[in-house]
């Protein structure tokens, strides 16, 4: 029997078993990546699958984008956390990639999509846990609509939004046309594994998902 640990990991109602003791799903998903886990094929990402709310139709995955600034680091104060950001593109099954489990405490920006603060939804990802404990998203899920998300650029600049909204989704249902977008307003969405633990190739059975808002950009 796998051992507790000291503090259950986030679960829509704290009850899901802890896989510290179990390998770990290395990635995260975006917009029905790690369906495979689920039984429904190959896995997709967000340039490859349409999104029936929407209406959309799937398009080649695009390029990393070489910006003139991009995100470096990340802070939550409400939280506790503070992390650097590294860039992060595609996985070979179509996912959105995370970085390494050694790097747990550090956050993945998804580089095909939209910088911190220009128009679309910038997309952070990371880890919530590994085998020996907590990782930097482990407290996500605590964040409340109002709290503060400040994004600092390589050009010293800062981007603050402001939480909308702490959603779980099942990772075969997230809603494509909320999460990603290069139009619109600048957004940020913020994701992490939940929910229950399944094992297998799924690991935790939801994300969740913080979407924000921006607020302020501060030039130095």
């Amino acid at each position: 029997m796998a051992a507790q640990p000291a503090s259950p990991p986030p679960t829509r109602a704290a009850r899901g078993r802890s896989p510290w003791s179990t390998p770990l799903a290395v990635l995260l998903v975006l917009v029905g990546v790690f369906a495979t886990g689920a039984g429904l094929g190959r896995t997709v990402g967000p340039f490859d699958w349409t999104d029936a709310s929407t209406g959309s139709t799937p398009r080649a995955a695009a390029p990393a984008r070489t910006p003139a600034t991009r995100p470096v680091s990340l802070s939550m104060p409400a939280i506790k956390v503070t992390a650097p950001i590294t860039p992060v593109g595609q996985a070979k099954d179509g996912s959105v990639d995370v970085p390494p489990v050694r790097q747990h405490n550090q956050t993945g920006w998804y580089d095909r999509g939209a910088v911190p603060g220009e128009p679309g939804r910038a997309i952070i990802v990371g880890h919530v846990d590994t085998k020996s404990g907590p990782a930097v998203f482990y407290h996500l899920h605590e964040l409340k609509p109002g709290n503060r998300i400040a994004v600092t650029r390589s050009d010293r600049s800062v981007v603050t939004f402001k939480v909308d909204s702490v959603e779980y989704f099942d990772k075969a249902n997230l809603p494509a046309g909320r999460v990603y977008g290069e139009e619109g307003p600048p957004g940020l969405r913020l994701i992490t594994c939940g929910g229950d633990w399944v094992g297998g190739r799924t690991g935790y059975q939801d994300n969740v998902i913080v979407f924000a808002s921006l607020v302020d950009v501060r030039t130095p």
